[in-house]
């Protein structure tokens, strides 16, 4: 082979073995990242009916008890009908979630997705803690039995939560 036949050669193969290569790690990739995620005994793990229409009396409730428990409140603000809010009041459901049910009085606030227009409901509770505007759903706020938000710069960032991993969520709730 010449000099210039060579670096012809490498070109080419240069070009040539990535398209094998990543053909390769994508048969790796797992079938299962576009599947939906299950939970075990959710029949569908995208809907639920946890979220309280009429979420006032239950955060007063839930605040009044962490005044005498001197537990958290977990403050889910969501709807039913949003995937990821969905998601993590079922995961919150299963048995590996016990320790953090034992450790917040769990409210699930049913302000429907106002930030879709027309969407929205009861905003009277996003306001109550101070959230001016919310910009996904859920939005989880971590609430000391006064009413203060403990998480406020991280609790819009639920609106992910079906993407999460269940051991991030649980870590992240668990800190």
């Amino acid at each position: 082979m010449t000099e210039t036949s060579c670096k012809t050669y490498r070109r080419r193969m240069k070009r040539i073995i990535p398209l094998p290569l990543a053909a390769a790690l994508l048969a790796l990739a797992p079938a299962a990242a576009s599947e939906p995620r299950t939970l075990p005994g959710i029949e569908d793990a995208y809907q639920s009916a946890a979220f309280d229409p009429n979420p006032m009396p239950a955060i007063d409730a839930a605040l009044a008890s962490a005044t005498q428990s001197g537990a958290r409140v977990l403050l889910v603000m969501g709807t039913g009908g949003c995937h990821d809010s969905a998601w993590l009041a079922n995961l919150i459901a299963t048995d590996r979630f016990a320790p953090v049910r034992d450790r917040y009085t769990i409210v699930y606030a049913d302000i429907g997705m106002p930030h879709v227009r027309g969407l929205g409901r009861n905003p009277a509770v996003p306001k109550r803690f101070g959230f001016k505007k919310i910009k996904g759903t859920p939005t989880v706020a971590i609430l000391t039995a006064d009413g203060t938000v403990l998480n406020r710069k991280a609790a819009p960032k639920w609106r992910n939560a079906a993407s999460r991993s269940d051991d991030e969520i649980y870590n992240e709730l668990m800190q």
